[in-house]
């Protein structure tokens, strides 16, 4: 009596005490969990009826690119494709597939062997010389790949257009033909390379496609002409011109 006294206590009143009606913990949590990834618990404890809480964080949290694959015609990470993968897929196709090409070969005069034999010391005197361009554009359709001359021709004659309505309609023409991603002719540029065409393509000058010119030319030189030395439609030429000047 006297610690009631002097403190003050006063005990609990269990008759008047108000009874918690609120959603369940379990509840609570569930509700909580679908909406935010985080669940709140609440409990009466004690003999006083006072509230304790408790919050848990979700240990699975969505991935905030999990939907990024449904968007990726237009994402911004689109990846360039290996072109090696894509001679593979274009070898499978059937050899009657025909693409569209231009419709006539450069205009030029019949190799002579002196000619065919200095297609094999460099690339560079190869791409020179109309006829040997010619003859490495039907070795690039038996492989599939000639949309890769295709682009280097159209950039070739871009670059003389001085003309700025034919500018801009030539560079939309090349862009649509050969660098956007619906095109069957699509070339392999990387990623670097397409951001700085697009962003010329506000603008488009003469050298729009220059960076991506060089890299295909690259890419023919380091990967297409090694077996174009090797194949047969090259060896025949060598072969009938060798044959033409023995027996004039």
């Amino acid at each position: 009596m006297c610690l009631r006294k002097r403190s003050g206590f006063r005990p609990p009143d269990l008759i008047n005490a108000k009874i918690y009606t609120g959603p369940v913990p379990a509840e609570r949590g569930g509700e909580l969990v679908m909406g935010g990834g985080c669940s709140e618990t609440s409990a009466l404890g004690g003999p006083g009826g006072g509230r304790g809480a408790t919050t848990t964080q979700n240990s699975q949290r969505p991935n905030a690119c999990c939907f990024c694959w449904c968007c990726c015609c237009s994402c911004s990470c689109l990846t360039v494709r290996n072109e090696e993968e894509r001679k593979r897929r274009r070898r499978r196709k059937s050899p009657d597939t025909k693409m569209e090409t231009i419709p006539n070969c450069e205009a030029c005069t019949k190799p002579s062997v002196e000619e065919v034999v200095l297609w094999s010391q460099s690339f560079d005197k190869l791409m020179r010389n109309p006829a040997g361009r010619n003859v490495f554009r039907e070795f690039l359709r038996t492989e599939y790949s000639e949309e890769n001359m295709l682009f280097w021709l159209a950039c070739e004659d871009f670059k003389q257009e001085i003309n700025k309505s034919s500018v801009e309609e030539k560079a939309r023409s090349i862009y649509e033909d050969y660098i956007s991603i619906l095109s069957p002719k699509e070339v392999s540029l990387d990623s670097r390379v397409r951001e700085v065409i697009n962003r010329k393509m506000q603008d488009p000058t003469s050298i729009t496609f220059e960076d991506a010119q060089l890299q295909i030319y690259t890419l023919m030189h380091r990967d297409s002409y090694p077996r174009f030395l090797s194949s047969n439609i090259y060896k025949a030429m060598v072969r009938g011109g060798s044959r033409t000047s023995s027996e004039s």
